[in-house]
């Protein structure tokens, strides 16, 4: 898919950036989890957080998971292990600066400029730059998360400190982690993220390029129409492709994003359906004579 897309293609092949690596370890990571190998995937998970930090976005939705599978006690040995790899990876910077290795590999407050913005285009710089909309954005993102979390990822009857016990004494039985459940909780959280960024740039494009066909067309839902979501994917594809990018390609792209959001709302996919094995046609017996 990487040549389905003029941006994508040059963010992987052209430009070189660490964003694709990052994302290609996070796509590891999500088939060790549909493989129930879920201490490898939080290996692999770490290793992709540790090449970028945009794959944190992600984080919220696998400790749902995790926490849906194992409960509190069985969690904390799959967290001990991306905590293990970040310490094991930055010991020789923790060593040498620990103040500067942590300040600034995990600075969350740095500024972003406004002359690459793609998503914010049609705000005043000063409103872009304030701290008051940054704090704003952070808010909307945990209220998205917590309304994912609360009304499309969690289906049983109890309350969601359930999951905090162990699997085998909650009272309602719940079953297995489907693949649809998986991928659906891991890609809408990180397209809440997404959407609730202080700045997206045109490398950031392929943090969510390639789950866009499973958020519109993945879940049995039929809100939207086939044309309308090969519209919206055509729209998102052009603001990406607009450079500069101005206050209409920024509109559409939040206009895209909603739509986007709106489809995960109201799709079905925290109860998925199994999608019906094609029916296999015999032909007749021949006739003997």
């Amino acid at each position: 898919m990487c040549c389905a897309s003029y941006r994508v293609h040059s963010i992987f092949l052209l430009r070189l950036f660490n964003d694709p690596v990052a994302m290609a370890i996070l796509f590891v990571a999500v088939n060790l989890f549909l493989d129930e190998r879920w201490s490898w995937g939080c290996f692999f998970f770490s290793l992709a957080v540790s090449v970028k930090m945009n794959v944190l976005l992600f984080a919220p939705g696998l400790l749902f998971l995790l926490l849906r599978r194992f409960g509190l006690v069985g969690t904390i040995p799959k967290l001990a292990i991306c905590a293990a790899l970040q310490v094991v990876l930055g010991l020789p910077f923790l060593l040498e600066n620990p103040g500067g290795y942590l300040s600034r590999s995990f600075d969350l407050g740095r500024q972003f400029l406004f002359k690459w913005t793609v998503n914010w285009r049609f705000l005043p710089e000063e409103v872009f730059q304030h701290r008051a909309f940054h704090a704003a954005l952070l808010v909307a993102h945990l209220a998205a998360l917590a309304l994912l979390a609360l009304r499309r990822w969690h289906r049983s009857e109890e309350s969601i400190l359930s999951l905090l016990r162990d699997p085998a004494d909650r009272k309602t039985s719940l079953q297995p982690l489907t693949p649809n459940e998986i991928v659906f909780v891991l890609f809408s959280s990180n397209f809440v993220g997404v959407c609730c960024s202080r700045s997206l740039h045109y490398q950031f494009y392929v943090w969510y390029f390639h789950t866009l066909p499973y958020l519109l067309w993945g879940s049995p839902a039929k809100k939207l129409g086939h044309l309308l979501r090969v519209l919206v994917l055509g729209l998102i594809e052009l603001s990406w492709n607009t450079y500069p990018s101005t206050v209409y390609s920024s509109a559409s792209l939040h206009a895209c994003h909603g739509v986007v959001l709106l489809q995960l709302w109201y799709s079905p996919a925290s109860s998925p359906e199994p999608c019906s094995p094609p029916r296999r046609v015999t032909a007749p017996p021949k006739k003997t004579q």
